[in-house]
């Protein structure tokens, strides 16, 4: 009868890629829940800011928004901004992490709507 040889072996083993893609997804997920605290610091900065200063552009100024988007500053490029006209406010947001709103209001200029979080 003949043996199998190494057939156990070969399948009861891991590869060795396997092993250390692993260990890097797991390096990925604790380096991202780390910095959980302070990418979401920064993207509520970046929101509030660039919704704030697009809709006092937009309604008080009377630019487009459009020109508007060309103030940000650098390091904003994943910021999108969109109006609301009937509203006359602006709403600033990162895709899938925050979201901002500016309301033109009489006397007050632009201000943040409140949001919970």
């Amino acid at each position: 009868m003949a043996k199998s040889g190494n057939s156990s072996a070969k399948w009861g083993r891991k590869p060795v890629w396997l092993t250390v893609l692993g260990l890097i997804v797991l390096a990925l997920g604790l380096a991202a829940n780390y910095y959980r605290g302070p990418i979401q610091g920064y993207t509520a900065a970046a929101t509030t800011y660039s919704a704030r200063v697009a809709c006092s552009c937009r309604f008080v100024a009377g630019r487009d928004l459009e020109d508007c988007a060309k103030d940000k500053l650098s390091g904003m490029e994943m910021v999108s901004l969109s109006e609301n006209p009937d509203a006359q406010s602006v709403t600033a947001s990162i895709p899938f992490v925050n979201t901002a709103t500016a309301t033109r209001r009489e006397g007050y200029g632009c201000v943040l709507e409140s949001w919970e979080g």
